[in-house]
């Protein structure tokens, strides 16, 4: 009897008990896209759809053992990472995953919440950029995270331009700086390589306050893309057409009193089932 398996990716992230982000958000669009989810906890922030109300740490020994526990039984064909808030934290999923370069690496640098709430340490920065942007194939920030990377305001499409080189330059491999917050009717958003290649995707804005968890989505997205065998460039493109219809379909919706979440499951596939080889 023939043998399958399914794509699976791991999401290393925050935890959202409003459903909206964090590894509830990278489940659901893992699992909307027909691939297998697995997860390792990284803090439990107390939240809902209005804003953070508390960071609760997670033993970074736990955080360590959750990783080589996923990773000695279920080799993720892509790895999504989201909230890291401390540099210890940083450095200890960054050890963890270097013994494991095989497997593509999705960073979202979750540094503010949707609410505007800033989330992370000042200290974790440098660290993020020492540890997890060599290992990263991809980091997604959104253009208030791109402003404390390259230490400038980010507010128009050509800020974005310089501000997306100077982080390329700080060692990544590849940069795509979401324009979300552009005072414009379009999103526009640029994907940088390390060649010089700078692409741009845009996309219809609209008016809802539903987009809550949207950053977690992208990011979680293109690594499930990645792990069904998509090149990074195929991979950002379906990620980004996802996120759009995920928000189009959502945003009539009242879920809280805040910033709703996306709808997910506007068009769930079915797990995807690969021959074993």
């Amino acid at each position: 009897m023939k043998k399958h398996t399914y794509p699976s990716v791991l999401a290393i992230a925050g935890f959202d008990g409003s459903g909206g982000a964090g590894l509830q958000a990278d489940i659901k669009t893992i699992s909307a896209l027909g691939c297998f989810a697995t997860s390792v906890l990284t803090a439990l922030p107390v939240q809902n759809t209005q804003g953070v109300r508390a960071i609760y740490p997670i033993p970074y020994s736990a955080v360590k053992e959750q990783i080589e526990a996923i990773m000695d039984d279920i080799v993720p064909d892509a790895i999504k990472i989201g909230m890291v808030h401390t540099a210890e934290l940083v450095t200890t999923i960054a050890n963890t995953l270097k013994q494991y370069p095989q497997v593509p690496i999705v960073f979202d640098p979750v540094m503010v919440a949707t609410s505007g709430h800033k989330l992370i340490e000042d200290s974790t920065i440098n660290a993020i950029i020492k540890t997890l942007f060599p290992i990263a194939s991809l980091i997604t920030p959104n253009m208030d995270e791109a402003s404390i990377l390259a230490k400038m305001e980010i507010k128009t499409l050509a800020d974005m331009h310089i501000a997306g080189n100077k982080i390329l330059q700080l060692g990544c491999k590849a940069v795509l700086l979401k324009g979300g917050h552009l005072e414009s009717k379009l999103i526009t958003s640029l994907y940088f390589q390390q060649d010089g290649t700078v692409t741009a995707f845009e996309y219809e804005k609209f008016e809802t306050n539903n987009t809550h968890g949207s950053g977690c989505t992208l990011s979680s997205a293109i690594a499930g893309y990645i792990a069904q065998g998509k090149n990074l460039a195929e991979a950002i493109t379906l990620g980004q057409d996802y996120v759009h219809q995920t928000i189009y379909h959502g945003k009539d919706v009242l879920i809280g009193k805040g910033n709703g979440p996306l709808n997910h499951f506007f068009n769930p596939q079915k797990l995807i089932k690969n021959d074993l080889v």
